[in-house]
């Protein structure tokens, strides 16, 4: 089960699990990344041995290496997210530190978000367009309602109207 685990955090970089899970799996994780910054033909040798995925395994040689050259441990970070509701359960998410995902949230880094700006206007256009078009339908569906309702008067006129009663005041005391 933590061979499957660890691959898969290897390989999404991010996974959500049990804490208790989460915990454990670090150790292996870190182990293996570890092992994938020793580089030699051994490592990559017992790495393939407890993960048994060559992808996983390639992966953490070529990129996640480089990735982590400098830091000298704490590849992994664990995120408390509360209980699972069928039974209660801690979940955690565990996820790798400086992973893709961060890098590209930064704004210094990658220029390219700015360009992606102006199409999301063009989209808000859109739906505004639709959302009149909506509200025009529903203007001119809204006069029938009310014409139905004086018909269904006129033809059952001896029905008496709901009368509200106010409720009492309270009498304020001096």
């Amino acid at each position: 089960m933590m061979a499957n685990l660890t691959c898969d955090l290897l390989n999404h970089e991010r996974i959500k699990t049990t804490t208790p899970k989460a915990k454990e799996l670090r150790r292996y994780a870190e182990r293996m990344i570890t092992l994938g910054k020793d580089g030699s033909l051994s490592a990559r040798r017992r790495a393939m041995g407890f993960l048994r995925n060559k992808a996983v395994v390639t992966k953490i040689f070529n990129e996640l290496a480089k990735r982590y050259e400098e830091r000298k441990g704490g590849y992994t970070r664990i995120l408390k997210l509360g209980v699972r509701p069928g039974d209660c359960a801690p979940v955690s998410l565990i996820e790798l530190v400086d992973s893709v995902s961060e890098v590209e949230a930064e704004p210094d880094k990658k220029p390219a978000a700015k360009k992606a700006a102006p199409k999301k206007p063009a989209a808000k256009k859109a739906d505004a367009e639709g959302s009149e078009k909506k509200a025009t339908k529903a203007k001119k569906a809204a006069p029938k309602k009310p014409a139905a309702k004086k018909a269904e008067d006129a033809e059952g006129s001896e029905k008496k109207p709901a009368v509200k009663k106010a409720a009492p005041k309270k009498e304020e005391k001096e």
